[in-house]
């Protein structure tokens, strides 16, 4: 109350002189300002602070998160290469395996083919042989035959006795018939 009268007295004086400072109203004003700071720092500034901090805190968290993903994404990156390189392996070994059995079983047909030809080589040449000896002794009857009728004639009987067809038996199998390849 004691402002009030000094505001109240200063004013009476001041008015007499034309352009005067009225305390009382100085005082009023810084007063309503002071006020009006304190609710505005109370209902405004602490609110926006704390929307200020909120936003701060998740925009450093979605910093963080960025920096966690961007580590993540690398190191999938990295996981990628590493089992693509993997794969690349496996599917060289694989390829140099599936080689390596083709080219047994190659090599595995191509013996069973040259087996398979020796045989048959082998069976030809004994089928030749047994038809050359078939055809040597069935020439060699013949040949006998031939030679009894022709001693038949010569002597002029008939030669028909198993031991005269013996006997040129024996000499054709001691002179031999001459082998159309030269062998006896």
């Amino acid at each position: 109350m004691h402002l009030l009268a000094i505001a109240a007295a200063t004013a009476s004086t001041s008015e007499a002189s034309g352009l005067s400072i009225n305390f009382f109203w100085i005082i009023v004003a810084a007063l309503n300002f002071i006020i009006f700071l304190v609710l505005i720092w109370r209902f405004a500034f602490d609110p926006i602070s704390r929307i200020l901090a909120d936003r701060r805190a998740r925009i450093d968290e979605g910093l963080a998160d960025a920096e966690q993903a961007r580590k993540d994404r690398a190191a999938a990156v990295a996981e990628r290469e590493r089992v693509i390189n993997e794969a690349r392996r496996e599917a060289s070994a694989l390829v140099a395996a599936s080689q390596q059995a083709a080219q047994q079983l190659r090599d595995s047909d191509i013996a069973a083919t040259k087996a398979e030809l020796e045989r048959m080589r082998e069976k030809a040449l004994a089928d030749i042989a047994a038809e050359r000896d078939r055809a040597l002794a069935e020439l060699r009857g013949q040949v006998a035959d031939l030679a009894l009728e022709a001693a038949g004639k010569v002597v002029g009987e008939t030669m028909s006795s198993a031991r005269q067809r013996r006997l040129v038996e024996e000499f054709l199998g001691d002179e031999g018939v001459a082998d159309p390849r030269g062998t006896n």
